[in-house]
């Protein structure tokens, strides 16, 4: 496979060093789920070879929706081996690490988050997700973090904000009283991805927990493709935005 023209017009925009760049760099994406599985498609399709997925999940059907290895085909492979082979189908020459894991305070250390460049967060858990906020921004690596992407139907609406700033976010919310509980705070600020929308699901109604982030339901939550893409989507150019900024 011809791997210029297969990244023809990623150069023509990027150019040469910054396509170089994008090849040499190190991102790992936790959670690949209906926002993460979208960041690594961003990340490969544009040109990211050195690419490692983190999810303990297996496809379920109800992932088809909006998840993007869940097809009719791979419902009960796990979730991480199901994307590296589409991602390998994208470009067989990208070297992409599957673990099938979640990410805790426990386990932090055997993900070797010294040695990447782009540590992106797309994680459900309240727990694991303020773990890893307040791991990866002890590093070098840039960080970039998702907020809830369910119980949203407006593309319109999604924005971009450092965390602090975030508004409207009832699981950004739930993460910053959870922090200030815990006294230990992120040692850099990050930017997020989220939107202000939130809606009430039209089946099951109690579990929406009137505005409130709820760990133990937020996954029955109604949640839609083009706005878990769209999240997908806009961390990885968030991360694409930052290498094509470089200086030679």
């Amino acid at each position: 496979m011809n791997q210029q023209e297969m990244f023809s017009r990623s150069e023509r925009l990027l150019g040469a060093e910054g396509m170089e760049r994008l090849r040499s760099v190190r991102a790992i994406v936790f959670g690949v789920g209906g926002v993460g599985s979208w960041v690594a498609e961003g990340l490969v399709r544009t040109g990211v070879t050195h690419l490692t997925i983190v999810d303990s999940d297996s496809v379920a059907v109800s992932n088809i929706n909006r998840q993007l290895p869940a097809t009719t085909l791979t419902v009960g492979q796990p979730k991480v081996e199901a994307l590296k082979r589409h991602l390998l189908e994208v470009n067989p020459e990208a070297q992409v690490t599957a673990l099938a894991t979640i990410y805790s305070a426990e386990n932090a250390a055997m993900f070797e988050l010294e040695k990447y460049d782009y540590i992106v967060d797309c994680i459900d858990s309240l727990e694991h997700k303020t773990s890893l906020i307040l791991h990866a921004t002890s590093l070098p690596a840039k960080f970039y973090s998702s907020m809830g992407a369910a119980l949203k139907m407006d593309p319109t609406r999604i924005s971009v904000a450092e965390f602090w700033k975030v508004k409207g976010c009832p699981l950004a919310a739930a993460l910053r009283r959870r922090i200030k509980k815990k006294g230990a705070f992120p040692k850099k600020k990050f930017k997020c991805v989220f939107s202000e929308e939130l809606l009430e699901n039209r089946l099951d109604t109690a579990v929406t927990s009137g505005g409130t982030w709820d760990s133990q339901k937020a996954q029955i939550n109604g949640s839609l493709i083009h706005i878990t893409a769209i999240y997908g989507l806009t961390l990885a150019g968030l991360i694409i935005q930052d290498i094509a900024a470089e200086k030679e």
